[in-house]
């Protein structure tokens, strides 16, 4: 990877975070309707996880072009961290006190958006010797090498991961436990749902990446990871296809679309971890085509998205699920920018 090239991945996931950025704020801003109070903090928050991927993306990119200095090792990662906290902090004081239905159903979703950032930065943490992986790929066996992480460093980031989702799910669970009190804890909880997908899939990631670079990365690993974020992808884009059906002619199954895009960040992640797996020890003829399905899932979501801006014009009770799949498409587009990385540093050539 040339100096060019990393300026150009680095700049992709900051310049979404700046396209999430301002259209969350436009959004809100240009009227007062309880939409808008919806979709305007949703779609800025998004930008959180974008800030969060360029983290993950300096860290990698940094050791491939050896410019990644000690300072760095803990400034990058912290970077992702603060952002996450901040948007933890901010979607409890939206639904702590927006005073109405729709900032409950914002601050909870921002929330869960800053437990996905969270995750990614753990990401992020788990790539500050990312370096050893090609290294470790390339030797015979399964030795662990004493220049990676600690077996309690290594559980530490994949406990991490894990803590984030359980958080996710159990706030998924209280939400939709709260359903009959009104139609708007039904819609945060199962977006917190997807949310919680996500968060799941991203364990998979962090086990990947400190596994390689531990040179424990297994078989077993090699088969399972990979499944766990299919099966995470299909689980949110079914819940949203039951939640389309099953609430026909009422407002909240627009959610369902929500879902849907949801369901294809998960298989955006897919790319990583089937990535990580396919070259791990061998050779993948395939591997720079992988990055096609963060662009393929990119494009379905902002097409999706563009659909229903139509459909809004009749209805607007789609006017939330059209502007959030345009922020989960540019979170899919930085996700083509990591998995880029990925194949750039552990390629065979």
């Amino acid at each position: 990877m040339n100096h060019g090239i990393s300026i150009l991945f680095r700049a992709i996931p900051i310049v979404m975070a700046v396209i999430c950025f301002f259209l969350g704020g436009f959004i809100f801003l240009y009227g007062d309707d309880g939409a808008r109070q919806v979709a305007g903090p949703v779609v800025f928050f998004l930008g959180a996880i974008c800030l969060a991927l360029y983290a993950t993306a300096a860290t990698i990119i940094r050791q491939l072009i050896h410019k990644f200095h000690t300072v760095l090792k803990y400034l990058i990662p912290g970077f992702g961290y603060l952002v996450a906290g901040i948007t933890i902090a901010m979607g409890i004081w939206i639904f702590s006190t927006g005073g109405n239905s729709n900032f409950i159903v914002s601050g909870h979703v921002v929330a869960g958006i800053g437990l996905i950032a969270a995750c990614v930065s753990t990401a992020a943490t788990s790539s500050t010797k990312f370096y050893l992986i090609p290294v470790n790929s390339a030797a015979v066996g399964n030795t662990v090498n004493k220049n990676g992480f600690s077996a309690m460093t290594q559980n530490v980031l994949i406990g991490l991961v894990i803590l984030f989702s359980l958080v996710a799910w159990i706030w998924c669970i209280i939400l939709l436990s709260r359903a009959g009190e009104g139609a708007y804890y039904f819609v945060a909880g199962t977006v917190m749902g997807g949310l919680a997908c996500i968060c799941t899939s991203l364990i998979a990631l962090v086990a990947s990446i400190a596994k390689q670079i531990r040179n424990t990365y297994g078989e077993n690993d090699r088969r399972n990871w990979p499944k766990l974020v299919l099966i995470m992808g299909s689980i949110a884009f079914l819940w949203g296809i039951i939640v389309i059906l099953a609430r026909v002619g009422h407002t909240a199954n627009t959610t369902g679309f929500i879902m849907i895009g949801l369901g294809l960040v998960c298989y955006s992640i897919s790319s990583k971890v089937i990535l990580l797996a396919k070259v791990w020890k061998r050779s993948f003829a395939l591997a720079n085509r992988i990055p096609i399905i963060p662009i393929v899932t990119a494009l379905l979501a902002l097409f999706l998205g563009a659909f229903l801006f139509e459909e809004g014009l009749y209805d607007s009770a789609f006017f939330v699920p059209a502007r959030v799949l345009v922020g989960l498409g540019a979170i899919c587009f930085c996700l083509f920018s990591i998995v880029s990385i990925l194949e750039s540093g552990t390629s065979k050539k």
